[in-house]
């Protein structure tokens, strides 16, 4: 029997991978864990917890705006750029503890140096240079923005990545994309006081969403001051010489900025990994590609997160993760499920859904039943603001079962979350109109709406 140095080798300390050295470790596994930047990953630090912090801190002027109209004189108000990026550098430092901690307190090795791959299973360490090997390997090294290297000036631009340590907070910003990251710091810079643009190339933002929440927070966000350019492109950024930078698109318009943000997807993190060398086969965008249980096309390795380019969310990673565990040292085989997975935007308003999108659903069933509300939140009666929430249920007429729900408003990530649990649980309509309201609250709308708005048969609303 061959002796290796490791039972496991993780490449790659964001959470995927952390969850699975973590745990593989205190099962009593050898297990060595190689990161080359900082333990977190994507999510913690550069992705959803920096961001849910940037959330937050643009939603106060908003917040000191409705304060009056409940009697609160907030008076002056200023805001530090540098205060919010000292504050968010000291969270995530906490969260990268907190992540070392459980991996050193189970028992795995932390190298902290990239790691390659030699053969199926030989690791190249590339800070010494030396190789180790280990029984089996975990590739989970996430994802990187997009760099569109094909435009001409790509290289005067931002991604995410960068949005969260700048220097300064520009005066205005152009971003590129229509997807949640674009949509999300749209919102968050609009709300920091920056004068916002958000150009996309399709006919309507967020692609993939239900069409009646996509165009109600386009609504919203206009509303608010943000411009929404669609059906055009960046096709160059150059260097103003005054200072800033002057993007031209493709319909002929030319828009100066301080700041252009490329919010264009993101590639799984695969560049330079020693794949080839180990036999590791990817896909055309250079993703691993895995069967049901994570298992790469050496049997022996394994991958898991967004480097697959399955769905890229950090819960999503760590569901697969613990899926590896369960498959390889509980003698459980477990394929991570994928269906009906809750999903938030932090937009503002935010997007909660989980389910099919009308137009999915229409595409699947025979014939549905729509129920849609939108209204005024109870918040906002008081406040003034204009701002209507939407809530929907995409219901199977045979069945009636619920195959989506979808809200748009104040806390809708929340209520996607327990919508989860119930879709999951193959709820019906008849569950929704048998459980009762709790009044006044927003969410109670989701269990009154006893009568169809309208239905959809052969996929044409009638």
């Amino acid at each position: 029997m061959t002796a290796y140095d490791y039972d496991l080798f993780v490449i790659g300390g964001g959470s995927g991978g952390v969850r699975a050295g973590r745990v593989a470790a205190s099962l009593g596994k050898r297990v060595a864990i190689a990161e080359e930047y900082r333990f977190g990953g994507t999510c913690v630090i550069r992705g959803c917890v920096p961001k849910k912090l940037f959330v937050y801190a643009s939603q106060y002027a908003e917040h000191f705006e409705d304060a009056a109209g409940y009697g609160w004189d907030v008076g002056e108000s200023t805001f530090d750029w540098k205060k919010l990026i000292a504050a968010k550098d000291k969270e995530i430092a906490r969260l990268e503890g907190l992540y070392r901690r459980g991996l050193e307190n189970n028992g795995a090795e932390i190298l902290e140096t990239r790691a390659e791959l030699v053969d199926a299973h030989t690791v190249r360490l590339t800070k010494t240079g030396k190789t180790v090997t280990a029984e089996k390997i975990v590739i989970a090294t996430g994802g990187w923005p997009n760099p569109h290297a094909a435009l001409p000036g790509h290289e005067f631009c931002i991604s995410s990545n960068e949005a969260f340590d700048l220097p300064e907070l520009p005066r205005s910003i152009l971003i590129a994309g229509g997807g949640y990251i674009a949509v999300e710091f749209a919102n968050i810079f609009h709300g920091l006081g920056v004068d916002t643009t958000l150009i996309y190339r399709g006919k309507e933002i967020l692609s993939r969403f239900d069409h009646d929440l996509r165009q109600g927070l386009h609504r919203a966000m206009v509303e608010k001051g943000i411009r929404i350019v669609l059906t055009d492109v960046i096709e160059e950024v150059t260097r103003a010489a005054a200072g800033g930078l002057v993007a031209k698109t493709l319909n002929g318009e030319t828009i100066a900025v301080d700041t252009v943000m490329l919010a264009l997807g993101r590639d799984p993190n695969t560049r330079g990994l020693g794949l080839e060398a180990a036999g590791v086969a990817v896909n055309e965008r250079g993703a691993i590609v895995v069967d049901e249980y994570s298992r790469t096309s050496v049997p022996n390795i394994y991958a898991l997160g967004d480097v697959t380019d399955r769905v890229q969310l950090t819960p999503v990673a760590i569901h697969e993760a613990m899926c590896f565990i369960e498959t390889e040292y509980r003698n459980n085989p477990t394929a991570p499920d994928h269906q009906l997975i809750p999903t938030a935007v932090f937009s503002q308003p935010e997007i909660g859904t989980v389910g099919l999108s009308e137009e999915e659903a229409a595409r699947r069933y025979p014939e549905l039943e729509i129920y849609r509300a939108e209204f005024r939140p109870m918040k906002a009666t008081l406040s003034g603001r204009a701002e209507k929430m939407i809530m929907k249920l995409v219901v199977d007429a045979a069945s009636r079962k619920v195959v989506g729900a979808h809200v748009l408003g104040h806390d809708a990530g929340e209520m996607a979350q327990l919508l989860g649990i119930s879709l999951k649980a193959g709820v019906t309509k008849d569950d929704f109109d048998r459980t009762m309201a709790v009044h006044p609250t927003a969410a109670e709308e989701l269990v009154t709406m006893y009568n169809p708005s309208y239905r959809v048969r052969n996929g044409e609303r009638v």
